[in-house]
């Protein structure tokens, strides 16, 4: 099976909503990492939206197949329309274990 890690970052307090988004569109779960942004004036002009330093950083891994729909259902909850002013991307997983099938001995697992 292939995976997705879509990565969300939000103004700080709204993890919440992005995970409850993610989940409605059948995500499992997630990781939440306290950060800090950094913005150019010019940003903040160029998009209309006043920058908050303090962030949540939200990972999800997600089969490749509802990655979809997890990006939009997390946009329309904390995309930067909201007040959690998100954005939200994703990346292919190359290699994963622990979430799919186990691996066997005969696959290299060790005793």
């Amino acid at each position: 099976m292939s995976y997705e890690l879509v990565i969300c970052i939000v103004n700080s307090g709204f993890a919440g909503e992005v995970m409850d988004a993610a989940k409605d569109a059948g995500a499992g779960g997630g990781t939440i990492i306290r950060g800090r942004g950094t913005a150019a004036k010019e940003a903040e002009e160029y998009f209309h939206i006043t920058v908050q330093p303090e962030k949540d950083v939200v990972l999800i891994v997600v089969p490749e197949d509802i990655k979809d729909g997890v990006l939009r259902e997390i946009y329309k909850k904390a995309g930067l329309e909201t007040r959690g002013q998100g954005i939200a991307f994703s990346m292919p997983v190359i290699d994963a274990v622990g979430l799919g099938d186990p691996v066997t001995k005969e696959e290299g697992q060790q005793e």
